[in-house]
């Protein structure tokens, strides 16, 4: 498994420390098991992580300690790392460590603790000497996880050009008298083969009227001829996730099939052109959503034309229209999301063409290299 090496740690410690100073925090308390795995290359389903400015605390379990000892002995060793056993309970040890830090003002990850969680720490916290007063962060990690290193970028290279031979083989086992989830089988042994440690997702397949569900679980409904087959797919490759979807044709689509397809496939060139750095997110998503709108088919795309790619399947930046919880963000060399608009028509089918993509300093690259083209099977 490829790791960050302790430099490229080194440098993302260093930009979340940035957005400590603006609140004036002593430390940082991360508790998302992705967020922790940026900064310090732990890997566990366990595990606390303080950020100071000049040091990282890790607090884990007899489960991890000798796995983060033999990473500390690696190129991939976390600066400034300091190892904090945990004998029993992680929150017990985390306001042990941060007394003995001697932090007072200590942000939090709000979007990953309960309020439960928050509430013992709180009242745990009151009775200490001195008092620690804990502070809602929002989006730290998240932001400065928004633009990809080069480390980065090169695994999710290789995660999407891993699902071409992937594609290939689902093809291959897409066929009429074939139930949905026999294809999911023949399409996850797939991604197993192809070298991904698990499933990013997961898979869709769905067939004739079920295309029309974006989100649909494979049942045992048998492929036809004149379906519509809708194959939504990723794998994880050193912890970064892919995803791709494509829609074929069971034997000649019909005209209106054709049209949905034709439809989508222009919305996710136009959206494609529109990539370039300064470009607001929802400028994409709009010029995808303009094609289909024009097409008679606006009210049949629903969703968000795409998501960002990273150590989580869905994250920043969003590529959807700006709504209270969303803000759209001018997009920056280094970002990695997908791109998928989708129309989808109740008992017809639908159609969801979809790829990830890099944003380069003149446009953007496509990552994943499996045909747009309406195959016919």
């Amino acid at each position: 498994m490829a790791l960050p090496t302790s430099g490229q740690l080194g440098a993302r410690q260093a930009r979340v420390r940035q957005r400590l100073e603006v609140p004036s925090l002593d430390a940082l308390v991360v508790t998302c098991a992705t967020n922790i795995r940026y900064l310090s290359n732990h890997i566990g389903s366990s595990g606390v992580l303080v950020l100071t400015r000049d040091t990282v605390h890790l607090l884990v379990d007899f489960r991890y300690r000798e796995a983060v000892q033999m990473l500390q002995q690696s190129r991939s060793a976390c600066p400034g790392l300091v190892v904090h056993d945990v004998p029993a309970s992680y929150d017990d040890a985390l306001l042990q460590c941060l007394g003995d830090i001697g932090a007072s003002t200590v942000g939090f990850e709000a979007a990953h603790v309960s309020v439960a969680r928050h509430e013992w720490w709180r009242r745990a916290a009151e009775v200490r000497r001195p008092v620690i007063a804990f502070r809602p962060t929002d989006r730290a990690i998240e932001e400065a996880r928004l633009i990809k290193d080069a480390s980065e970028v090169a695994t999710l290279r290789d995660a999407a050009v891993r699902l071409t031979p992937v594609a290939a083989s689902v093809f291959e086992a897409t066929r009429a008298g074939k139930s949905e989830r026999a294809v999911v089988v023949a399409l996850e042994s797939a991604i197993r083969q192809a070298g991904y440690e698990r499933l990013a997702f997961d898979t869709i397949v769905a067939s004739g009227p079920h295309a029309a569900l974006p989100h649909h679980r494979a049942g045992d409904r048998m492929l036809a001829e004149g379906d519509l087959v809708v194959l939504d797919f990723g794998g994880v490759l050193d912890g970064y996730c892919s995803d791709l979807t494509r829609t074929v044709s069971i034997g000649p689509p019909s005209f209106e099939a054709r049209r949905l397809y034709t439809a989508v496939y222009d919305a996710q060139q136009a959206a494609i052109a529109s990539i370039r750095p300064g470009v607001e997110s929802a400028a994409v998503d709009a010029a995808a959503r303009d094609v289909l709108q024009a097409r008679g088919l606006g009210e049949a795309f629903g969703h968000g034309t795409g998501h960002g790619l990273g150590l989580d399947i869905h994250e920043e930046p969003r590529i959807t229209r700006p709504r209270a919880d969303v803000a759209s963000v001018p997009l920056v060399p280094g970002m990695v999301f997908t791109i998928e608009p989708g129309a989808y028509v109740p008992g017809f089918g639908g159609v969801r063409i979809e790829d990830d993509v890099l944003v380069t300093e003149t446009g953007c690259e496509v990552l994943t290299t499996v045909s747009r083209e309406l195959l016919t099977l």
